[in-house]
């Protein structure tokens, strides 16, 4: 039997419209589709219907498979023969543990191809009129986690980033907020210094 391959296809923040059309055209070659929770609706909608669906979950710390079952589940599929998508929201390499999902893949010679997608720190920016980037007024961006796991205190070297006195993009830190806040404002951040709190980003909750 010939080795399948795996895709790991970046689904994009929600709108089904920044969905990117190889990413599409992947998708409709697609024997088996391993999705997240993150991937929006109408995304899933295009999956067709003769391939064969697996529901990751993977949202903040609810997942429905661990890690380690993610990664050996694309290789048994590959070693069938199946072309696998792994759709992931997002980009597949900003936080979404592609390159741990890849290391098992290449370790084993299962050929793969990443298709990236946009990303929600640059998305839901742009979708509520916000530049990340500003020659007036800032020349540098920085994305960071904001989550963080229970009881633990964050790995975050809060001055630095005051210090870049660049954009600064927390993803997954809405639940984490207040300590994000005191973090900055403690390293030196100016207390009225204009944020925004975004959720559900590209999509009409936002």
């Amino acid at each position: 039997m010939n080795t399948g391959k795996v895709w790991l296809v970046g689904a994009g923040p929600g709108d089904a419209g920044l969905f990117t059309r190889k990413g599409y055209e992947v998708l409709q070659q697609a024997d088996v589709v391993v999705y997240d929770s993150l991937v929006g609706d109408g995304v899933l909608a295009m999956i067709p219907e003769n391939a064969r669906k697996i529901n990751a979950g993977k949202r903040s710390s609810h997942h429905t498979m661990p890690q380690w079952k993610m990664n050996e589940l694309l290789l048994e599929e590959a070693q069938k023969g199946n072309r696998v998508v792994r759709l992931k929201g997002g980009d597949p390499f900003l936080f979404g543990r592609g390159g741990e999902e890849l290391e098992l893949l290449a370790g084993h010679q299962i050929p793969f191809e990443v298709v990236p997608g946009i990303t929600s720190p640059l998305a839901f920016p742009a979708y509520n009129g916000i530049p990340v980037t500003h020659r007036d007024y800032t020349s540098s961006l920085h994305i960071i986690t904001g989550h963080k796991r229970e009881g633990q205190a964050y790995d975050i070297n809060f001055r630095a980033l005051v210090e870049t006195e660049g954009t600064l993009v927390f993803l997954m830190g809405v639940a984490s907020l207040p300590d994000i806040c005191r973090g900055l404002t403690d390293a030196g951040m100016d207390p009225q210094m204009p944020a925004a709190v975004l959720q559900k980003g590209t999509t009409a909750g936002q």
